[in-house]
């Protein structure tokens, strides 16, 4: 029986995509891609997942790639400019699972300095639906280590088994099912419906 039902953020329930910020300050996208693929990259974001101070990482990558560091520093300055908003379908499902008494809470990995820029936004406020949301920044715990899944399972009381997780990460979902939660690897809100559904989460 599911008893607790774990959604990912970021591209579940919000549109990020650093590709927003950046095709305004690129003229073409391939040119975006390489930035992406070889300064701002994923491994350097995760650092900032994981805690690392934004001055302390932006500082590093600038030093590093002196050309390239003012569009390094627009990854902070501008952060909020990588959010597209809600994800409308998703949220309007949130909504009806908490309307419908459901346990819910959060898991995602967001630099703790970027997460209060949404938080306390009027736009966000779906977010008031958790009853916690676990931001490995705070924690210093990333997706998809064990570490973060194990801690938000004691902080919950709960069996993995107990817990139905939704991420659009594949490797996010890897980790969740070896540790022994229900999940569903998200790519559209209409399919996360059929799956609800077919659980008995939502009529």
């Amino acid at each position: 029986m599911i008893r607790t039902i774990v959604f990912d953020l970021g591209n579940v329930l919000i549109d990020w995509n650093p590709r927003y910020l950046y095709r305004k300050l690129f003229d073409n996208e391939a040119d975006i891609e390489h930035f992406l693929d070889t300064v701002c990259t994923g491994p350097w974001n995760a650092q900032m997942d994981r805690g690392k101070p934004f001055a302390e990482a932006v500082a590093e990558l600038s030093a590093a790639q002196p050309d390239k560091a003012h569009l390094v520093r627009a990854w902070h300055d501008r952060w909020i400019e990588t959010i597209g908003g809600p994800i409308t379908p998703t949220v309007d499902l949130l909504e009806r699972l908490h309307d419908d008494g459901r346990h819910l809470v959060a898991l995602t990995n967001w630099s703790a300095e970027t997460f209060p820029l949404v938080r306390h936004a009027r736009a966000y406020s779906f977010l008031d639906r958790f009853e916690k949301i676990f931001v490995s920044g705070e924690l210093r715990m990333v997706k998809p280590n064990d570490d973060i899944f194990l801690h938000l399972l004691e902080e919950c009381d709960r069996a993995a088994g107990d817990c139905f997780f939704i991420d659009d990460s594949a490797a996010n979902i890897d980790t969740a099912d070896r540790l022994g939660f229900q999940t569903h690897h998200f790519t559209s809100a209409d399919r996360l419906e059929d799956d609800l559904r077919r659980r008995g989460l939502l009529d």
